[in-house]
């Protein structure tokens, strides 16, 4: 019987970033407005919105890793995801609340994994074709 302790910490994760995400939507559109100037303001919602895709992809990552399928490439996937995620939306939201400019040259490190984490997917794709994970269908 395989092991599912590697796709529960993963869906660990999924759930830890999308529920920090919404708590610092809900903080942003409560707390922050009026107190961020517009362009601060708009810097904190990108890093939500990116917390937020990259929380929603944790959880593909951990129901590819249930079922055994690409490998080791969805754990990958979600290295870089839960890593993009810290630097990406971590140093914008030190961004907006500091207004410290340093931290937005931080945040390209983070798009990087980002874009590592979904060509990690599209590689678990590549792999599970190759092994013949298709669907019926196609």
């Amino acid at each position: 019987m395989k092991s599912f302790s590697g796709g529960a910490t993963w869906l660990l994760w999924s759930g830890l970033l999308g529920f920090v995400g919404v708590g610092a939507g809900a903080f942003g559109a409560h707390a922050l407005r009026g107190v961020l100037n517009e362009r601060l303001m708009d810097v904190y919602q990108t890093a939500v919105h990116y917390q937020m895709l990259h929380a929603l992809a944790l959880g593909l990552v951990a129901v590819l890793v249930f079922v055994g399928i690409g490998g080791a490439w969805p754990r990958r996937a979600g290295f870089c995801f839960v890593a993009g995620t810290v630097v990406f939306s971590g140093s914008l939201y030190l961004l907006s609340l500091t207004a410290t400019g340093w931290f937005g040259a931080i945040t390209p490190v983070g798009g990087v994994l980002f874009l590592g984490g979904w060509v990690a997917l599209l590689i678990a794709g590549l792999h599970a074709r190759r092994e013949g994970h298709t669907s019926k269908a196609g």
